[in-house]
């Protein structure tokens, strides 16, 4: 019989046992409460403009959505089915949001490698990211139409936080870990990317974090200017008409979005945090 063999099994102390129960019951009183908002906000969604305390017109109710839904997923000739304007609005906020993150992250590492470039761009990035993107939409209409102008709001929403987020976490990387690499000989491109990449992981989940909102914003945003497709554009529609189930209807499907978004992202977190 082998020494690994022969060493006997541990028991898990009572103390351990004890904090694994109040983990779990801690995890299921977050779950609990967040269960409790969502029907407590919809039952109060649903029972406020029946009573007419609030004014039904301006809210609809949540059980006038379902219905709203399956007639909006019939096409007609003057309107595309909801399914439509669903995957057009998904579509260009990954691909913004993927532009956002592959730009801002080639961005930063421009900036980390080249420290004087770091210090002529500071104050322009820092003006780009705090002036209201959406000032420029009608100047993104102009200048790359009715379909692209969508894709840029949702990029230019985004990169710029994305660009200072990263290259603070690629500043905040420990100069000891860079110094201990330097003395084994490696090059800047081997720091970058056997050092400060890995060691930025965190910064750039968060930036993930942030560029989903963002980006869902931005491509709202463009298509209630310009686009005839779109979850923005059919908010756009429904209030012009007067129709509030489709607005809340192509609101709740934004949360949905969203929160799939969320999801996916905490997700990729638990993920990489494992493997790390």
């Amino acid at each position: 019989m082998s020494k690994v063999e022969s060493l006997p099994t541990v028991s898990p102390s009572p103390q351990y046992l004890a904090w694994l129960q109040r983990q779990r019951r801690g995890h299921l009183f977050v779950r609990a409460t967040q269960v409790a908002i969502l029907v407590v906000f919809l039952v109060l969604w649903e029972v406020l403009p029946k009573a007419l305390i609030v004014n039904p017109v301006l809210t609809s109710y949540p059980s006038a959505l379902w219905p709203t839904f399956v007639s909006l997923l019939k096409s007609t000739p003057q309107q595309a089915s909801i399914l439509t304007h669903t995957w057009a609005t998904v579509l260009a906020t990954i691909l913004g949001f993927t532009g956002a993150m592959v730009l801002g992250t080639a961005v930063a590492a421009a900036l980390w490698w080249w420290n004087a470039l770091y210090k002529v761009l500071d104050p322009y990035l820092v003006v780009a990211n705090a002036m209201p993107k959406t000032a420029f939409v009608p100047i993104f209409y102009i200048w790359l139409g009715a379909t692209m102008s969508i894709y840029g709001m949702s990029l230019a929403i985004s990169v710029f936080i994305t660009i200072l987020m990263i290259y603070s976490g690629f500043q905040g990387i420990d100069p000891n870990k860079i110094k201990l690499a330097q003395t084994f000989g490696a090059t800047k491109g081997q720091i970058l990317t056997k050092v400060v990449l890995p060691g930025s992981v965190p910064t750039l989940v968060a930036a993930l974090k942030v560029n989903a909102g963002l980006s869902l914003v931005g491509v709202i945003v463009g298509e209630f200017q310009s686009a005839n497709v779109g979850l923005g554009y059919l908010i756009q529609y429904g209030s012009q008409i007067f129709k509030m189930n489709i607005v809340m209807t192509g609101i709740t499907i934004l949360a949905i979005i969203s929160s799939l978004m969320y999801l996916a992202i905490s997700w990729l977190e638990a993920a990489v945090m494992r493997r790390r």
